[in-house]
């Protein structure tokens, strides 16, 4: 994708003090890595979002999502802080029963920063599960955590490997189901572009209100180079403007501002690694939020049973970083299929 360079360049040199950047989404996370849903909600600042939203014009909706029926994805738990009520303030990610006593959900939601930018794991006494409910109202049946599994190669510093497996005391009492995970051979047929999916979760809805019912948004595989694309086009529309700037306060050839710009371009890093998927829709609007992390992508089979394909780990806010992008025509998940000998061995070892 060629960016006009050159003719910015006089406009910038007398506007660049009151310039808004370009409407395009951004990351949902900060760049110096993912922010801790448990730190978001422990913290009181989802509380706090929701007391703000609830003073503001309303018209809240999931992104996409519609009110998932009594009893519907059974394997969905919700995490919430231990030391709380069950509460919509109190889920911080959700999570999917892939065992009877296993949970799996995303990395970045029991590992946080420390002061030194280590990784840190939540304590497992911090959080408890909510198994066999579709509503955030003290119903279902909460259960302590004994231990808490992440991928080694999870980096705090991003998104690759984002996935963990949590280890409960005990088998829920109430009714629930788990749900089957494919290997790497039915993974690759999973991913293919338009294959049906279905993400589930207690996810912020547009205002910045957390919904009490869990809802849930019919979506589809997306093909991940394109996504990659989107991606790289969005953080080059975002960047060209600083760049043109730059390139003309260096009084820079337009031959030489193009070089480096396509330099700079080709060096930018994949935002989607080969661990992850991309689901959405080409339309928008449909997609995961704040909350969702976690979570599971599931993708419905003939026989009328589901299988998941993909966690929730990361996707678009709005250009003010506050909220999920309304329009964002995807997001990002992470491929359980490629973790399969992880997770085996964890169980094996732990159980």
């Amino acid at each position: 994708m060629r960016h006009s360079l050159t003719g910015p360049f006089c406009v910038l040199i007398l506007l660049a003090a009151g310039m808004a950047a370009a409407e395009v989404p951004a990351f949902s996370a900060a760049p110096d890595g993912p922010s801790s849903p448990f730190d978001f909600v422990a913290s009181g600042g989802k509380a706090a979002r929701t007391a703000a939203a609830a003073e503001a014009p309303s018209g809240a909706k999931v992104v996409g999502g519609t009110i998932a029926a009594d009893g519907a994805w059974p394997w969905q738990v919700a995490l919430t802080l231990a030391d709380q009520p069950v509460s919509a303030n109190s889920q911080f990610c959700g999570g999917s029963m892939v065992m009877d006593q296993w949970v799996l959900t995303a990395a970045h939601c029991v590992i946080h920063k420390g002061p030194d930018d280590e990784p840190v794991a939540l304590d497992p006494r911090e959080i408890s599960i909510v198994v066999g409910t579709n509503r955030l109202d003290g119903s279902g049946d909460r259960i302590d955590v004994a231990s808490i599994y992440s991928h080694p190669s999870y980096d705090v510093n991003d998104f690759d490997y984002d996935i963990a497996l949590i280890r409960l005391t005990r088998s829920p009492s109430v009714a629930y189901q788990t749900i089957n995970i494919p290997d790497a051979d039915y993974g690759d047929l999973l991913r293919r572009p338009g294959i049906t999916t279905v993400v589930t979760g207690w996810g912020l809805q547009n205002d910045g209100t957390p919904p009490t019912d869990l809802r849930q948004a019919q979506i589809q595989m997306l093909d991940r180079d394109m996504c990659n694309q989107v991606m790289i086009e969005s953080r080059a529309d975002e960047a060209i403007s600083g760049f043109s700037f730059a390139a003309g306060v260096m009084a820079l050839s337009e031959d030489k501002a193009y070089a480096l710009w396509d330099e700079m371009v080709a060096a930018a890093p994949v935002p989607l690694s080969e661990n992850m998927i991309c689901s959405g829709t080409f339309e928008g609007g449909h997609t995961s939020c704040d909350g969702d992390s976690g979570g599971p992508l599931v993708v419905p089979l003939e026989n009328g049973s589901y299988i998941q394909a993909g966690i929730v780990s990361w996707g678009l806010s709005d250009q003010a970083g506050e909220q999920c992008a309304k329009d964002a025509k995807f997001s990002t998940y992470v491929d359980v299929s490629r973790f399969v000998p992880w997770l085996n061995e964890i169980v094996t070892t732990y159980n």
